[in-house]
């Protein structure tokens, strides 16, 4: 068995969401979640087919991301993993129902930070065994970081508190 790693695209100003599903229907039902979850997001899926004809399938409303999850799935190489890149939305806003969705079996992240997908290799295929999202941390927040972490939730992405 070979390990590595992949970083994946994220295009600036994008989230992405990795997971693992077991089903051919998933990139339909993805869709259907993003569309009816946030009006106006823009979005491409991928899902790596793992019988059959072994196809990545896509699908999305944004031709710039579909080609960047499809890139993606093509670099993972692994069976049964999907990933969803998103504009004008955040993972919070879809990924319970994401999470509630037939087909999907996990999710390994959701994030806009550097990702790097630790993926092992053997003879019969690939599959994912975790991912390394963003970096290590630098320290312990002090009063200030806490203020400037309300001002973003509530001033910068308008969540309230």
């Amino acid at each position: 068995m070979e390990i590595q790693t992949v970083r994946l695209t994220i295009p600036e100003g994008a989230n992405i969401i990795v997971g693992q599903s077991h089903f051919i229907k998933t990139v339909e039902d993805l869709y259907e979640i993003m569309v009816t979850s946030v009006p106006g997001v823009r979005f491409g899926i991928a899902f790596n087919e793992a019988s059959g004809p072994c196809l990545i399938r896509s699908d999305g409303n944004d031709e710039a991301l579909v080609a960047a999850a499809i890139g993606n799935c093509r670099s993972l190489a692994a069976g049964h993993v999907f990933n969803l890149l998103m504009l004008d939305a955040y993972p919070i806003n879809v990924l319970d129902r994401i999470k509630q969705c037939q087909e999907v079996c996990r999710i390994f992240c959701a994030t806009a930070n550097p990702l790097e997908v630790v993926v092992a290799a053997t003879e019969q295929g690939c599959g994912v065994l975790g991912v390394i999202d963003g970096e290590s941390p630098r320290g312990v927040e002090n009063e200030t970081d806490k203020q400037d972490r309300a001002r973003l939730l509530t001033d910068i992405i308008g969540y309230k508190r």
